[in-house]
């Protein structure tokens, strides 16, 4: 298998600040509608002592005239793919909302395969993968979408007063909402590393006790955190977020040492 180099980037792989000679990775997994740019700061606030790489998915800014991947088992399929390729490092995955189902699809798939599976998620803003509810939002026109974005606070104010922006943004936005709400998954569908749960008191999309139910998918040590906020609490909360990456950063620099 050809690998990526750690300094490189792709279509698939973004890094704002490489860092070759770093002892750990953190890999960025975006929301629905969501790019690798939003995982920047997060970047600037770990590199270069970790390799920060940001997951871009087809659809989206320089990839938006490929076809948005529509169902969140083949997007793991491939983003399993393409981090195989990258060089075998102490690794922790970071995803919110659907990026969070994503990171542990992907999670799981590595673990079956042997292949450098990373030593902790942190799933942040998403309910467990077995708790399901029955949202419909990539079924409604244009404007029931924008309804939803408004409610969840995490859209830049500028794209709803740039008509052309929004209009670029809706396709991959639809598209990931129809990935996330075509998913299921069994309830005893666990991964073996360990696991970490962020989430806001005020989640329209996820309560408390449907965040806490993500302990039923790990056989590794789990944690929760419940920050004041919506569904884009992290925004309102950066340094606290940020201190929950560094301990499994720091601990898996520790048994990777």
């Amino acid at each position: 298998m050809s690998r990526i180099a750690d300094d490189a980037t792709t279509a698939w792989i973004r890094r704002y600040h490489p860092s070759a000679g770093s002892a750990v990775r953190l890999v960025c997994f975006p929301h629905a509608g969501g790019s690798a740019s939003f995982f920047h700061p997060v970047s600037v606030r770990f590199a270069p002592e970790a390799d920060v790489v940001a997951l871009q998915y087809p659809g989206r800014q320089d990839r938006r005239t490929e076809p948005c991947v529509e169902d969140i088992g083949k997007l793991a399929d491939l983003l399993c793919e393409e981090i195989r390729e990258l060089s075998e490092k102490p690794t922790v995955f970071f995803g919110h909302s659907m990026g969070a189902v994503l990171a542990f699809e992907t999670a799981l798939r590595l673990e079956e395969l042997g292949a450098n599976p990373p030593r902790a998620v942190v799933a942040s803003g998403r309910r467990a993968p077995s708790s399901h509810r029955d949202e419909q939002v990539h079924q409604q026109d244009d404007a029931g979408v924008i309804t939803e974005l408004r409610l969840l606070n995490g859209t830049d104010a500028a794209v709803f007063g740039n008509d052309e922006l929004l209009r670029m943004a809706l396709p991959a936005i639809r598209g990931d909402y129809r990935a996330i709400e075509t998913y299921t998954c069994p309830p005893g569908r666990r991964m073996r590393g360990a696991l970490t749960v962020l989430t806001g008191d005020a989640d329209p999309r996820t309560t408390p006790a449907e965040a806490e139910a993500w302990r039923d998918h790990t056989e590794g040590a789990f944690r929760m955190r419940v920050f004041s906020g919506g569904h884009f609490f992290l925004t309102g909360h950066l340094n606290e977020v940020y201190a929950e990456i560094l301990t499994e950063l720091d601990a898996a620099r520790a048994a990777g040492s």
